[in-house]
């Protein structure tokens, strides 16, 4: 289930602020819900049926996406955009085979953002922000850097392709990927320090299939393979896997 830490409200208050003027102007894009089956955590240790929030809204330069959390394109200028973010970052519940490892809490992603978007159905991105509001030694920096490419199959069926790589430093990769000495003993995994880098690839194949008047119903599939430090980790050798899969199903509305 969708939550929002106080972080994170304190940050949509922020955001919010700026968006009176586009309210005015009303608000355009599709919101809906649906259900997830992915991993339980980064390191694929089980997976899980989630219910999912669906957003992909724009309120003249704010902007709220399903991915992208909350943004503002301060900069708008011949299809660049750029400005801050916040987001969701979902945290970790330490419990079967993970045992005995820390529990990670719900946090806010906090940063900025810049765009490449020359037209409707394609773009370029890179992300980097601080996670805020998690317990000790677990606030890190994270980003990730990818592009989307849509494209129209008929039938008013869409379809798009992205491709994105994430990355962190060392105190957020170890957050979910690393086991201290006392974990270790707890949990029997051996230990870990994870260091910075690249984290994971992620191939996502979408469709968005028209239904009644404003009605969809949207799909999705992703690949993603652990790189790096997080695919060395001794939580993925033991119980996790570094190639990993997660599939979703949403009805959204259409707003005009």
């Amino acid at each position: 289930m969708f939550k929002v830490t106080s972080a994170v409200f304190a940050g949509l208050l922020g955001l919010w602020g700026f968006s009176s003027t586009a309210l005015a102007q009303g608000i355009t894009g599709e919101m809906g819900a649906g259900v997830s089956y992915q991993p339980h955590d980064p390191t694929g240790s089980r997976y899980e049926t989630r219910p999912i929030p669906y957003f992909d809204l724009d309120w003249g330069p704010v902007s709220l996406g399903t991915d992208d959390g909350l943004t503002w394109s301060a900069l708008d200028t011949h299809g660049f955009t750029a400005g801050p973010y916040i987001n969701y970052l979902p945290g970790r519940t330490a419990n079967g085979s993970l045992r005995g490892l820390r529990n990670v809490s719900d946090m806010a992603e906090v940063g900025g953002f810049i765009q490449y978007a020359p037209a409707d159905f394609w773009r370029v991105y890179a992300q980097m922000g601080q996670a805020v509001g998690g317990g000790r030694d677990q606030s890190g920096v994270l980003g990730k850097v990818g592009g989307e490419l849509g494209y129209p199959l008929g039938g008013g069926i869409i379809g798009s392709t992205g491709l994105l790589a994430h990355f962190a430093d060392a105190r957020q990769t170890q957050t979910f990927f690393g086991v201290d000495d006392k974990e270790s003993a707890a949990s029997g995994i051996r230990a870990y320090n994870a260091s910075a880098g690249f984290q994971n690839l992620t191939l996502t194949q979408s469709f968005e299939f028209p239904l009644a008047n404003n009605w969809s119903l949207l799909t999705s599939a992703s690949w993603v393979h652990l790189v790096g430090s997080a695919a060395n980790s001794t939580i993925v050798k033991d119980t996790g896997d570094v190639n990993q899969g997660q599939v979703q199903t949403a009805i959204s509305y259409k707003f005009d």
